[in-house]
């Protein structure tokens, strides 16, 4: 038994598993088509490893990056898990490190920093068991309907896979994963909707439910496909026509504008329920002007609204 944070490359005298058993598995998955270029975010856990394994099953030309942040003692060792796995399965492999400074936030902040030096089409490992996980959370946080849309499926071509299958798939290729253990540290809030929210559902509905939320998460993110469609034929700058739509239209219409044209210019800015209402009381005229984060606002003037910088 190895204690926590330590790390072993995969055993290469393992037999790999059936190529059925690969193929089951890649059945449920959605990579791009044999021979195109990916790069795959590879950690070194099991959902990582098996994302690794599964695409260069499916014929993509893999590139798997590692990304230490060095919060932990022996992180930097992880790297060398990956590349054995890479060297093994034949795909290129490439390591990066990021600083992430202690304080509040720490996991967002590492998440970010880890995004930020991956190219933005890298597939990640996602399951069904992190989407489960990410709608329960994006819900108490009142993330709207968008939150409960849960993860898109673009660049996450395991999501119909459950945790499970990926550890039982690294053990059948003989491969020891990195053992985190931050993932059992309940001050992270996943981890306790994992260890402890997700099993008490299970236990009152007397089944399964992870599958239910990832099912519900996809019928959501059609419907909202839906409404940004209808959204985006609203002019946003046209306060007549937003302050006419029906509301869930007008905020929609104004939460899209406000992701390119206001702070960040589209960066990973989301405008607040709040926000989004105060523009929409600008275009009913209800005021001049309201307030945006980081000393932008939104300004109404001959029926235009606009979007200014901070001043100076």
């Amino acid at each position: 038994m190895r204690p926590p944070g330590t790390v072993e490359s995969s055993r290469v005298d393992a037999p790999d598993p059936a190529p059925d058993h690969l193929d089951r598995l890649l059945a449920r998955c959605d990579f791009p088509p044999s021979g195109t270029a990916v790069t795959c975010a590879v950690s070194g856990g099991p959902d990582s490893l098996a994302l690794l394994a599964l695409a260069v099953h499916a014929g993509c030309a893999v590139t798997a990056v590692h990304v230490d942040h060095g919060l932990r003692s022996g992180s930097a060792e992880e790297a060398g898990v990956v590349r054995r796995a890479s060297e093994r399965f034949g795909a290129r492999f490439r390591a990066e490190r990021v600083v992430v400074e202690p304080g509040p936030n720490l996991e967002a902040r590492a998440r970010a920093a880890r995004y930020a030096a991956l190219p933005p089409e890298a597939l990640t490992g996602h399951t069904a068991d992190d989407q489960a996980e990410t709608v329960i959370l994006n819900l108490v946080r009142g993330a709207g309907l968008d939150g409960l849309a849960g993860m898109g499926p673009g660049r996450r071509p395991l999501r119909a896979l459950r945790r499970r299958e990926t550890a039982a798939l690294c053990a059948s290729l003989g491969l020891e994963p990195v053992t985190d253990p931050s993932n059992l540290d309940p001050a992270i809030r996943r981890n306790r909707v994992r260890h402890e929210v997700v099993p008490l559902l299970d236990a009152i509905a007397q089944r399964d439910v992870v599958p239910v939320i990832a099912r519900q998460a996809d019928l959501v993110r059609a419907d909202v496909r839906l409404l940004d469609d209808l959204a985006g034929a609203i002019d946003p700058t046209d306060a007549a026509a937003v302050a006419a739509a029906p509301a869930p239209l007008g905020r929609r219409a104004v939460r899209q504008w406000l992701r390119t044209a206001g702070p960040g210019g589209g960066e990973r800015y989301a405008p607040s329920a709040a926000a989004t209402e105060r523009v929409l009381a600008v275009a009913r005229g209800d005021a001049v002007a309201c307030e945006l984060a980081g000393g932008w606002r939104v300004a109404r003037s001959q029926g235009r609204l606009r979007v200014e910088p901070p001043a100076g």
